[in-house]
């Protein structure tokens, strides 16, 4: 139970969902973002968690390629025709299409994930753990081949869609050629002769083909008036020659519809069982979708799942306010992060009492607080460290804002009471409460002990709670009660200015002396002030600066001492890492010389058989060969112990170097070996050079059938590879998105071989969607 009613407004979530409606691409998934809500089941929200932790790592992993289509929102078409007799037009079908191809390659992408890395992920085409959420899927290629049997790739019927439509488009194709002709013909007569001007061309009139001519010349031509111009400057006229055929054309006009209609209605009737499959694949896209925009704006936020218990506890480090998060951003600013622990083990306390300045911080503190619980409980991820833990609450109950009503006869206090009255009425141990400038609005005394009694109250209900306030008392109730501890938003004193950091232990000051004197206040005024309080009541506030000052000291002194530790545990890691690089490296370099050392001794074998075969063959006698053999054997021992230098032989820590063995003598010999060879080379560069003064960096594929566009696609690519290119453009248009897909379809296997870097849409303001640019 959430309360009050309003209370995503005084948390500023309408913020967040916002957020996620831009980054949804359907109105499906916009549809699963409005039925986000307050969940309190753990496990949903520890499924829903890990769901969206892991489109983060898919959507930041550029190689698993997260597949991209388009989402269409074609329900009502699909529930139009559960009633018989209505049909899905050309359009329907090939949004259905494209829909459910996309949904057939998320499918194949998500079942082929590792799925120990991505375990919900793998289970999203057929499972979601909450019922609210529940998404079933089953895959409808047969459905997407019959719409393919009938439809191009443009979403128009293909002349082949029946033999009877076949037929028609033939005849209907000889008729409209016929008149053409027929009606050309009489128009180069009548500019011939003058009557006509030579820029007159045929237009069409209700679906016939007829000759604009100025009334004038009306009696020149034999035919029928169909329209005027505005200006009645023009008359519109079917010559009497093609009128039969004309009637011709509009009666095979009507079979082409009525075979149309036939088609799409026996389609629609084949598909007609499969609608709540069709149904439901429309659900699953736009969870996807959902999902996807969650991840996206983790991403944003640098937000992460923490760990998830099923106890009412904030165990939180360094949690950032998501909204001024998002605006931060966008100024380029820094949010002060909090820390935050309540009700974590047996012993803590579960209330916290936040006091100190005014514009200090305390209202955000609250409102971070609540807007991070909402949105996990609601299934998002929240910006905070990784090492933090948060508990699951069935209330969640705020007392942020004014809520006077002239209507209802509510005044602030009122209002506040009627609050207190809610909680006090259904507060129990899963409760998180959070009030904001607790007992104000009315007399200081009475208003500050009944805030006492409620706080005491919701102490014992184990309500776990944070509260700002100025009172005194208050402070020192937390001070002296089990279960509840002071929290105050630091004040830099010297500077006269808050730091919007919460510190938890100790009550804070108001600073209300320092700050009437920074505002310009006069100095009598304040010291009757301080006279009226008494000194028992400014030495506490004093003592009270005192303790925060001190904190904020030693806490900078904790700061610096880790900030020294963690440098030094770096270098002492670095040192290591280079320890071991230097051992690896003396293992690679011992190994390297003993393989050289070992090929050189087999070059050496080879040279000394070699060498006794060719004194063999001369004939020598058995003297000189056994000289020969000597003098070989005393070059393999001498080739043998100076392989090596000595401080390897050893095996010793430093490697003084490694002779490689001369393969040539010199560059000349390698250069005479290598102009021994055919040289292509120039003539292969000539032919680049000049592929690349001629090549285009735009290949215009618009207006281009299907077969005809790949074939373009392919040969660009291939040239465009070739000489290196850098960037190109491919301008394909939006229209029905085909040309669009058949590029991305080609060039996305080009990716993954590494023969293009990389794809993408064109800046908005210069084509966006309607071309794309590759890099080569």
């Amino acid at each position: 139970m959430t309360y009050p009613d309003n209370i995503e407004h005084k948390i500023d979530f309408p913020v967040i969902r916002e957020r996620l409606t831009g980054l949804c691409t359907s109105s499906l998934g916009r549809e699963w973002v409005s039925k986000m809500h307050f969940m309190t089941d753990a496990d949903a929200i520890r499924y829903l968690l890990s769901e969206t932790e892991q489109m983060k790592s898919v959507l930041r992993d550029a190689s698993l390629e997260f597949p991209r289509g388009e989402i269409h929102d074609i329900c009502e078409a699909i529930k139009r025709i559960q009633i018989d007799g209505l049909f899905l037009d050309e359009n329907e079908l090939h949004l259905l299409r494209q829909s459910l191809s996309y949904a057939g390659a998320l499918e194949h992408f998500f079942l082929h994930l590792d799925e120990e890395r991505f375990p919900a992920l793998v289970k999203l085409p057929h499972h979601n753990p909450e019922a609210a959420l529940s998404v079933t899927y089953r895959p409808l290629s047969d459905i997407v081949a019959a719409i393919e049997r009938i439809l191009d790739p443009f979403g128009r019927l293909r002349d082949n869609a029946s033999p009877e439509l076949a037929r028609i488009r033939g005849d209907l194709s000889r008729a409209q050629g016929s008149v053409s002709r027929a009606i050309h013909s009489i128009l180069r007569q009548a500019q011939a002769e003058g009557i006509l001007d030579k820029d007159v061309a045929p237009t069409l009139r209700e679906g016939r083909l007829v000759l604009p001519i100025p009334p004038a010349v009306r009696r020149k031509f034999n035919g029928i008036v169909h329209d005027e111009s505005a200006t009645g400057k023009t008359l519109f006229i079917e010559p009497a020659a093609v009128v039969e055929a004309n009637n011709h054309i509009r009666a095979l006009e009507a079979e082409e519809h009525r075979e149309r209609v036939r088609i799409l209605m026996e389609v629609t009737a084949a598909l007609r069982p499969s609608i709540p499959d069709i149904l439901s694949v429309e659900s699953f896209l736009g969870y996807v979708d959902f999902v996807r925009a969650k991840a996206l704006l983790a991403i944003t936020l640098n937000a992460l799942a923490p760990e998830i218990h099923n106890a009412p506890i904030l165990d939180w480090r360094t949690v950032r306010h998501a909204v001024l998060l998002l605006r931060f951003i966008q100024e380029n600013r820094q949010v002060v992060p909090m820390s935050l622990s309540l009700n974590r083990a047996e012993h803590t306390s579960r209330i916290l009492v936040i006091s100190g300045p005014n514009a200090g911080g305390k209202s955000v503190c609250l409102k971070t607080v609540a807007l991070t619980q909402y949105m996990l409980q609601c299934g998002l991820l929240v910006p905070m460290d990784e090492s933090s833990r948060a508990g699951v609450f069935e209330h969640l109950m705020i007392d942020i804002g004014d809520e006077q009503s002239i209507a209802d006869d509510l005044s602030t206090y009122s209002s506040h009471l009627r609050n207190m009255k809610f909680f006090l009425r259904y507060a129990d141990p899963r409760t998180l409460f959070l009030i904001d400038e607790f007992g104000s609005g009315t007399e200081p005394l009475i208003g500050g002990a009944i805030a006492e009694a409620i706080l005491s109250t919701l102490n014992d209900r184990q309500a776990i709670g944070l509260v700002t306030t100025h009172y005194a008392n208050l402070k020192h109730l937390a001070e002296q009660t089990q279960g509840m501890m002071n929290g105050a938003m630091l004040y830099d004193r010297g500077a006269l200015r808050p730091l919007f950091e919460l510190s938890v232990g100790q009550a804070g000051s108001s600073f209300a002396i320092e700050i009437a004197r920074q505002i310009g206040l006069p100095e009598q005024i304040i010291a009757d002030a301080r006279q009226l309080v008494g000194s028992d009541h400014i030495d506490y506030d004093r003592q009270l600066q005192d303790i925060a000052r001190d904190r904020r000291y030693w806490e900078h002194k904790r700061q610096n001492i880790r900030l020294r530790e963690k440098h030094l545990e770096e270098r002492i890691a670095h040192y290591e890492k280079e320890i071991a690089g230097l051992k690896a490296k003396r293992k690679e370099i011992i190994a390297d010389a003993e393989n050289q050392a070992a090929e050189l001794l087999r070059q050496s074998n080879a040279t000394i058989e070699r060498t006794i075969r060719e004194i063999k063959e001369a004939k020598a006698d058995k003297e000189k060969t056994k000289r020969a053999r000597e003098k070989v054997e005393n070059l393999k021992q001498k080739v043998s112990t100076k392989t090596l230098p000595a401080p390897i032989q050893k095996e010793a820590g430093e490697v003084s170097g490694v002779k490689k063995p001369r393969l040539l003598r010199d560059f000349r010999d390698l250069k005479a070996v290598t102009q021994s060879l055919p040289s292509t080379q120039p003539n292969i560069a000539n032919t680049i050079r000049k592929a690349k003064l001629s090549f285009n960096r735009e290949l215009d594929l618009r207006g281009m059938r299907a077969d005809e566009a790949l074939e373009q696609l392919i040969a660009y690519m291939d040239n465009a590879i070739m000489v290196a290119a850098g960037t190109v453009t491919i301008l394909h248009g939006t229209g029905t998105g085909a040309l669009k897909q058949l590029t991305r379809d080609y060039l996305a296997p080009l990716k993954r071989r590494n023969r293009i870097i990389d794809f993408h849409d064109g800046d908005p303001d210069r084509g966006g969607a309607g071309l794309t640019i590759v890099e080569i």
